[in-house]
Formats: structure tokens, C-alpha cells, sequence
């Protein structure tokens, strides 16, 4: 396998794209939104949640199977099969993202299984669990679960043959991954799990989910390209659906759907109107 490799290669150059125009917005800042409640949060489906040991600490990782359904299943077989077990962390860049999945711990490897072709857009229907969060006319973003994602505007549905419309992940921070090489139907079983934002990756990378605990731990791995010796490194990684029931942790998580998260927008998409969706928090509960 040629060198997986995540193409940002002049990152100081990189400008990161700004999401379309937002529209006129009142002056007026929403209020502060109280604690949710008991109706604002969901639970992740435990066969869809990575649950990451590393010598850092714990990373769970929600998997988004709706927009990359084929490496949803890879990850989940691999996982299964103990393969990223003692994998280490070969790649991280401080403001970009933190690289793994290599057996041979240098970004050529992969798994025995043949490749995966690249998920860089979902088509999204009326069937698609999506939360719209700002309405941009040629565009409609908002959350597929924990996934930040934009579309065409569905307006545009009615004159497609399947009646759906082109949407992808938007690349913010925590967002996971897949490291592939110049083709783009080369995912195997390397992926990245993002520091910061980087928008020029989006519809280039395939996006299959979103760390919804432990982004400290994604910030605290060594820095490096290569890192240095000894790298940090995944210790276990299991489906929480296998952990057995009294080592489970419970989770939660803000539902986009709920009055809370949706009064919580407005206040971003006000406060941070080139960027917001990428400000955006989905609080997390571990117990």
C-alpha cells in the first residue's frame, strides 16, 4: 500500500474555506439557554460507538453509518477482529489532525481486506435523519447526529432522479476521518481524528463519524511527522455494543433536534456567522 497520507502538504498556505454567505440575522443576541433538560438529549446506538483506549486516555468516537455506510461496516469488522489493538499514533500535527491504523505504524500499511472506495458525499433524502441548523438558500447545514454536514437545498430534490440532493461532512474539529493515497478509493484502515478545522478536506477524505468524548485526549497525543519515539498509541479498541454490561459506560448525548441545541445555534450562528457550525459544541455525558 502506497503511503496513506492526509493532502495538506503546505498547511501554512492553506486558506480554510469559508461556508457560504449566512443570511441577515437581527442584531438582538439570543438568550442564554438554560440546562437541558431530559428531553434534549439522545442515546447513541452502542453499535455505531468506538470506544478508543489510549495511554492518554479514553476517545469515544460516534461512527455516522447515514453518510459513509461502506466504512462504517470496515471499522466495525476491524474492530471486531482486534486489529487497531497496540496501534500507535505515527502522525500528529499540532493544528491538523492525529493520524492511526497502520499495523506498520508509519502510514503504508493497511488490513488484509481489500480497499474501500472513498465516501466523499451521501445523497440525502427525505429519509435522512438531518437537522437543519441555518438555511444558506443554495445550501442547507446542519447535524446528521453529532456530524456538522451541509447539502444542496432540498428544493433542488424534485428535479433529481432519486429525489435526493448531495451533502458531505463538514471537517471540524473531531471529526474522524480516512487517510488514503493519491486514489481515492484507497481506505483501508488508516484514519485521523481532526485537531482543528480544515474545510479544504471536505468531499476530498471520507467522514464516518465524530469524536463526542475525550477531544482533550485527541489534543494531548505527541506531535510529530513522524512522532518521535515512543508514540502514543491505542491500547484497546472496542464497539461499546461488546464492552461487557458492568464495564459499559452510559452515554448521552445533546440531541440537534432539541430546543436547547437549537437556541444554543443561534447564538453561535450569531456570534460566529464564517464559521459557526464548527463552534457549535454536542455536550456529551459519560457515567
Amino acid at each position: 500500500m502506497k503511503t496513506a497520507l492526509i493532502a495538506v502538504a503546505a498547511l501554512a498556505g492553506l486558506a480554510t474555506a469559508a461556508m457560504a454567505a449566512p443570511k441577515a440575522r437581527p442584531a438582538a443576541s439570543p438568550a442564554t439557554p438554560a440546562a437541558p433538560g431530559p428531553a434534549d438529549w439522545r442515546i447513541p446506538d452502542p453499535n455505531d460507538v468506538l470506544v478508543i483506549d489510549t495511554n492518554k486516555g479514553r476517545i469515544l468516537v460516534e461512527m455516522i453509518p447515514e453518510v459513509a455506510p461502506q466504512t462504517v461496516a470496515r471499522i466495525r469488522e476491524l474492530t471486531r477482529a482486534h486489529f487497531y489493538d497496540g496501534l500507535r499514533f505515527f502522525r500528529v500535527i499540532d493544528d491538523f489532525m492525529a493520524q492511526t491504523g497502520d499495523p506498520q505504524n508509519n502510514g503504508t500499511g493497511g488490513s488484509d481486506k481489500p480497499n474501500v472506495p472513498g465516501e466523499f458525499t451521501f445523497r440525502r433524502g427525505a429519509e435522512t435523519p438531518f437537522v437543519l441548523v441555518a438555511d444558506q438558500t443554495v445550501a442547507e447545514v446542519g447535524f446528521i447526529k453529532s456530524l456538522p454536514v451541509t447539502s444542496q437545498s432540498m428544493s433542488l430534490a424534485a428535479m433529481t432522479k432519486d429525489q435526493k440532493v448531495a451533502g458531505w461532512a463538514l471537517y471540524c474539529p473531531g471529526v474522524a476521518g480516512m487517510a488514503r493515497d493519491e486514489n481515492p478509493d484507497s481506505n483501508n484502515s488508516q484514519f485521523f481524528l481532526m485537531r482543528r478545522s480544515h474545510h479544504n478536506l471536505e468531499k476530498r477524505y471520507t467522514a464516518f463519524g465524530r469524536v463526542i468524548a475525550g477531544e482533550d485526549v485527541v489534543r494531548a497525543i505527541k506531535t510529530g511527522e513522524p512522532v518521535e519515539p515512543p508514540q502514543d498509541r491505542m491500547e484497546r479498541v472496542r464497539l461499546l455494543a461488546d464492552l461487557p454490561t458492568a464495564e459499559r459506560p452510559k452515554i448521552r448525548v445533546i440531541d440537534p433536534r432539541s430546543a436547547w441545541f437549537k437556541a444554543q445555534a443561534a447564538r453561535a450562528e450569531q456570534a460566529s456567522p464564517n464559521d459557526f457550525m464548527c463552534d457549535l459544541e454536542i455536550p456529551a455525558e459519560v457515567k
